[in-house]
């Protein structure tokens, strides 16, 4: 699929390609690319984006659809080229950009899967001796680890001029496999799901209670994020601060309800087991699909609190959401996440189990929104588009 659009074609500005998942493909690391995108042409950069036919093979993907069904963003010059799993496609791709040559590539990097293919596209690019060579490193060294990952690794690597990275944690990761420049830039805040809205209209939306506390897990759901020990955590809150027993003779705690927005990124049935062991089920909310980005902004607004439990973890692209829709976090002690949210400012952050995550959520609505309301308005002022783009032309 291609889309036309002028603004691809050179003006004043760099011609710029970023190289990463864009419509009609799915999450987080598309949301960024075609945010991205409007960032450069609005700072007057002519910019195309280079997206995958094939992403991952079948057996890889653990979700229910690599695809979207929403419509094309507009005024984005989308090219579905890349096929990561076939080397003459990569052959045919690096020689069309390579003819191309755009002044500056911007390319994802998330996954060692990919390194053989990005890494032979933009060699061949560069036999053009023309074109700049930037990556935004999301992941270095993978949250879950497989066989070969430092070897793709340092394959991609080698044809890369300079990286930006949005963690302290993928920046000492980067300096194992390569000295070449860098900048650390926190991650902008997504600001494409539209404006924030009323709690009232949010929860009208998705029929939650007003009278009930709200917090949100939200984003695929996959190990290496916690949410066993945020259930866990659940548990922990209901039987220390119980409330009067309900009809069925169930305690509550303070009318807490989880919500679980998000698609399952792998076997469901653990997670079910443990909510049936804890007999939490009737505390949860579970939309446990994929959820559109028309619908972000209820979800967030509808919540008191986010949580992210993660076990390990760089940067999440669940915090400038957060940020965005002005929703405190609770955060663990993991990777980039306490630098990203500093505690007792725009949230809390917990130790990485159920006990330091169960306490701190006490302590939340102990304090109450209106406490972290100030710290987290001045934090949001640091993620910011037109700092990566002037990152990325600079570094």
């Amino acid at each position: 699929m291609e889309t036309s659009n002028p603004s691809s074609r050179r003006s004043g500005g760099n011609s710029i390609v970023i190289i990463g998942p864009a419509h009609p493909l799915r999450g987080g690391l598309r949301t960024f690319n075609e945010r991205l995108a409007i960032q450069f042409q609005q700072e007057g950069h002519p910019v195309s984006i280079y997206s995958f036919s094939l992403q991952y093979p079948g057996f890889l993907f653990p979700g229910e659809s690599q695809y979207t069904d929403e419509p094309a963003p507009a005024n984005i010059d989308i090219h579905t080229r890349i096929n990561s799993i076939n080397p003459f496609n990569w052959l045919l791709v690096g020689r069309e950009l390579k003819k191309r040559r755009p002044d500056i590539i911007v390319v994802r990097y998330w996954l060692p899967l990919m390194g053989p293919c990005l890494g032979t596209i933009l060699r061949i690019v560069k036999r053009n001796k023309h074109t700049r060579v930037v990556c935004i490193a999301d992941n270095i060294i993978p949250h879950e680890k497989r066989t070969g990952d430092k070897a793709f690794t340092r394959y991609f690597v080698k044809p890369v001029d300079a990286f930006i990275t949005m963690s302290e944690k993928v920046m000492a990761d980067l300096r194992q496999f390569t000295s070449k420049p860098a900048r650390l830039v926190v991650h902008p805040l997504y600001d494409n799901f539209g404006e924030k809205i009323s709690k009232e209209e949010a929860r009208n939306k998705l029929r939650i209670k007003n009278e009930e506390s709200i917090i949100l897990f939200f984003g695929f759901i996959r190990k290496y994020k916690g949410l066993d020990m945020l259930l866990q955590a659940l548990k922990i809150l209901q039987t220390r601060n119980p409330e009067p027993a309900s009809p069925a003779g169930r305690p509550a705690s303070r009318n807490i309800k989880l919500l679980i927005a998000g698609e399952f990124y792998e076997d469901r049935k653990p997670y079910e087991e443990l909510i049936g062991q804890l007999g939490i089920k009737e505390d949860l909310l579970l939309h446990t699909e994929f959820i559109p980005n028309n619908d972000v902004k209820y979800y967030l607004c509808a919540a008191d609190l986010v949580v992210q439990p993660y076990r390990n973890a760089t940067q999440s692209g669940v915090t400038p959401l957060a940020y965005h829709f002005e929703v405190p976090m609770i955060v663990t002690n993991v990777g980039g996440l306490p630098s990203l949210v500093p505690d007792n400012v725009a949230g809390l952050v917990a130790e990485p189990d159920p006990e330091s995550i169960a306490e701190k959520i006490r302590l939340y609505f102990e304090k109450g929104k209106e406490h972290f309301l100030p710290g987290l308005i001045e934090e949001k002022k640091k993620f910011s588009w037109a700092k990566m783009v002037e990152s990325i032309l600079h570094v």
